[in-house]
């Protein structure tokens, strides 16, 4: 199974489907080099795609999981026309907090990259409904998690300046958009308060993936200890101390990417 982002934020999704699939050989790559892809033009962010999915394909993976909203918009649609495999991507979770929001205003933290692209405005279009949708880019966020600092006065300070508009109007739920959020999930959580629900995708997509190789026939057998190897660009030792802070134990297998 491939998994990959532009960075370590994929690594929250890795987590869900590790508890969801435990039998099953897992490739996570991070293309961490290139982080984040927020900022990124849809032709860099479809190029990179290409050459980490064919990097997954050729190491044996019957499945893909672009676990990254950016990338997601800006490239499953080529993904899928190119590899002949289930490929499950990620997108702001609209119809659950349409369905979970009390109040009518929703929050939705992303990135740039997502907020413009044609599919996030395709989900506005077919569930939000009476909602009121607030987006709010977060540029510099993806950086701090990826130095691991998911904690402290810059984190808080960055995070209070972006969620000040979506309190203001009244948002009781929040969407997290981008895969690295839920690793400042609790710092998000005391900022809003009580009553705010913080909705991400990780579960979601795990399931999905689950459902996907069972209809294909390529569910591993119950009872096996997968492997999961994880790859990046960034393989030196303060990258590898992320890579083990995020997934929450040590890292056996940390390997380059050679694209």
């Amino acid at each position: 199974m491939g998994i990959f982002d532009s960075g370590v934020g994929g690594i929250s999704v890795l987590k869900h489907i590790r508890a969801r699939l435990p039998a099953e050989d897992l490739l996570y790559c991070a293309d961490s080099a290139n982080a984040p892809y927020g900022c990124r033009s849809p032709e860099f962010i479809c190029e990179r795609s290409m050459a980490i999915a064919q990097f997954l394909v050729v190491r044996g993976a019957k499945a893909l999981v672009v676990a990254c909203n950016t990338a997601t918009a800006a490239a499953i649609a080529t993904l899928r026309q190119k590899f002949d495999l289930p490929i499950i991507g990620m997108e702001p979770a609209v119809k659950p907090a349409v369905a979970a929001t009390k109040t009518g205003v929703i929050g939705v933290l992303a990135t740039a990259g997502t907020l413009k692209s044609a599919k996030f405005a395709g989900l506005l279009e077919s569930y939000a409904g009476e909602a009121e949708i607030i987006t709010q880019g977060c540029p510099g966020l993806v950086e701090l998690i990826e130095a691991c600092q998911l904690a402290g006065d810059k984190t808080a300070d960055l995070l209070k300046k972006y969620m000040a508009p979506l309190l203001e109007a009244g948002a009781d739920t929040i969407v997290l958009g981008c895969t690295h959020y839920p690793f400042v999930r609790p710092l998000i959580s005391e900022i809003a308060g009580d009553g705010v629900t913080l909705i991400d995708t990780g579960a979601a997509v795990a399931r999905q993936l689950e459902r996907r190789l069972r209809d294909e026939g390529l569910l591993a057998s119950a009872g096996g200890n997968g492997r999961v190897s994880f790859f990046s660009n960034l393989v030196d030792e303060p990258a590898r101390q992320v890579v083990e802070n995020l997934w929450g134990e040590p890292v056996e297998h940390l390997e380059s990417m050679p694209v």
